[in-house]
């Protein structure tokens, strides 16, 4: 499967030197892109019909079948591309480069650069800068370039040759070669906040060529502030798990994934609230495919940038909630004040009672003084009055140095349940 096909490259357009005068050297450019399978249509019939059993005699005569299962369009044999194809970007450009000496004489010091030309560079792909001492009647001089493909749109390939002549005269002549990129993919992410500083990144990929792709590897690189966690397999008591795609991860044309991502501040800027802030930069997505017959491509998104949730001067959150508790029967809270200003706050806590929560404790007791970006962690006690999915609700806080009262509602959501109540009842 390592042999690689030749198409000419489209598009060639001579430089004004060489319309003047012929050149001794004759140039030859020319895509290196691997085979495909080799694909027939078969013709079939009944026994009964005129044809008889002639249409399955020649398929099975036929060297491009597979034998025993001559009717299947796919056969063994493998195809040399007719075409330029198509150029996707994150894919490797491969090309061959042939100068080759027409004329019956010596041509010495002859020097082949091939630049690439794109919107935003100009890049030299040549193997060696030297020039060769001197090149014989039909013989050649052979190059093979690679480049991988970053950037999208129009790509021109120029190729220029110059030599000597026995006479001394110096010539030169340019070949462009243009070709245009294609985008293989259409990546769009979204972001989800959770109530903790957990940032839930979903990334939909949809392969926008007409291939099937396999895709090795979708991974998401965080960014120094963050640790990831992959939420695209399923464990079953293997030690990596299985992948939820299953275990073939093709992605036909035009279809479309999501992969989930979890990201969590690392402790030493989850201690500091006010690092986070604004737009912040959670990292970038490292995809890698493969097509056909094994051609591998790559694609780096750039950094993906999110706006943090504004929390005011003050954040509340959970730091400990029950998921179901007992009608009537008090249960423990942990609250976590973070103070996000550039100030110390001397604050005070008030609990303010609802229809259904009931707070147990002293209300209006002093928190202290609290430092820019320092955190305090207060246990608290209440109970429901009323069954069901019931909302934690009615703290407040007030800054004593500028009289302001911050009020916190629907913090979280907890099940009241009653213990004196069967399930079955």
């Amino acid at each position: 499967m390592q042999a690689k096909g030749q198409s000419g490259l489209p598009s060639a357009k001579m430089d004004v030197n060489q319309a003047k005068q012929e050149h001794l050297l004759a140039l030859k450019v020319m895509r290196l892109t691997k085979p495909t399978l080799f694909t027939n249509m078969p013709v079939t019939c009944e026994d009964r019909d005129l044809p008889g059993d002639l249409f399955s005699r020649l398929m099975r005569e036929d060297p491009s079948t597979i034998k025993g299962a001559e009717t299947l369009m796919l056969g063994e044999m493998l195809t040399l591309p007719q075409n330029f194809g198509n150029i996707f970007l994150g894919e490797t450009f491969s090309s061959y480069i042939s100068v080759h000496n027409d004329s019956s004489q010596v041509v010495k010091d002859i020097l082949v650069k091939a630049d690439l030309q794109t919107s935003s560079q100009r890049l030299n792909l040549s193997a060696s800068n030297s020039a060769v001492s001197e090149l014989k009647p039909e013989c050649c001089i052979d190059d093979v370039i690679h480049h991988e493909v970053k950037e999208i749109g129009t790509h021109i390939l120029v190729c220029a040759v110059s030599y000597t002549t026995q006479s001394g005269d110096k010539l030169y002549f340019r070949k462009f070669f243009k070709f245009q990129v294609l985008k293989p993919l259409d990546v769009k992410t979204k972001f989800y906040n959770a109530e903790t500083d957990e940032v839930f990144l979903e990334a939909q990929i949809q392969n926008i060529t007409t291939s099937p792709m396999f895709m090795e590897k979708v991974s998401l690189e965080p960014s120094m502030m963050y640790n990831v966690t992959e939420l695209n397999t399923v464990t079953s008591g293997k030690e990596n798990g299985e992948s939820t795609f299953g275990k073939m991860s093709y992605l036909q044309p035009m279809d479309t994934r999501q992969y989930l991502y979890c990201l969590k501040p690392k402790p030493e800027f989850a201690e500091k609230a006010g690092v986070i802030k604004g737009v912040t930069v959670i990292g970038k997505l490292d995809i890698v495919w493969k097509t056909n017959l094994g051609e591998r491509g790559r694609l780096q998104t750039s950094q993906l940038q999110r706006m943090a949730p504004g929390y005011g001067d003050v954040r509340l959150s959970l730091e400990f909630i029950p998921d179901t508790v007992n009608l009537e029967e008090p249960f423990d809270i942990t609250c976590k004040i973070t103070n996000c200003s550039e100030r110390t706050m001397d604050l005070v806590l008030e609990m303010c009672n609802t229809r259904s929560v009931h707070w147990c404790g002293v209300s209006g007791r002093q928190l202290g003084k609290l430092s820019p970006s320092a955190s305090l962690s207060i246990p608290l006690k209440l109970l429901s009055s009323v069954q069901g999915l019931q909302s934690i609700s009615g703290l407040r806080l007030t800054d004593t140095f500028l009289k302001r009262t911050y009020e916190y509602d629907d913090i979280a959501q907890v099940c009241v349940v009653c213990p004196y109540l069967s399930p079955e009842s």
